[in-house]
């Protein structure tokens, strides 16, 4: 249009924006109170994509992202490096909070 509103980002894509930016600052974030971290990207479905990143204390978390592509820039970004399958040294590495392993017992038990 000749008033410029065909380039006009739309709200979608500013929020798309938005969500990649607090991806990536979580991501950073979560890698500099764990001495680095490494990241694991798991598809689920329609909900997008699972990155769990493993620090180099053992502390794990993880965050969602609207795709596996997605997830894949945000950790190139925040400078994580991407493991493409669970290796058992990464998962060795892994230390379950004691909260965990509550939980998972409470959810064992009550089947």
């Amino acid at each position: 249009m000749a008033d410029g509103s065909d380039t006009t980002p739309t709200g979608d894509q500013t929020v798309a924006g938005q969500t990649h930016n607090g991806l990536v600052a979580g991501i950073k974030a979560f890698a500099a109170g764990h001495g680095g971290a490494k990241a694991v990207i798991e598809y689920v479905g329609k909900r997008g994509a699972r990155i769990v990143l493993v620090g180099e204390d053992g502390v794990w978390a993880d965050q969602f992202a609207d795709g596996t592509d997605v997830a894949r820039q945000a950790c190139i970004t925040a400078g994580v490096a991407v493991e493409n399958e669970w290796e058992r040294e990464l998962m060795d590495q892994m230390r379950p909070s004691n909260d965990l392993w509550r939980s998972m017992a409470r959810r064992t038990l009550a089947r």
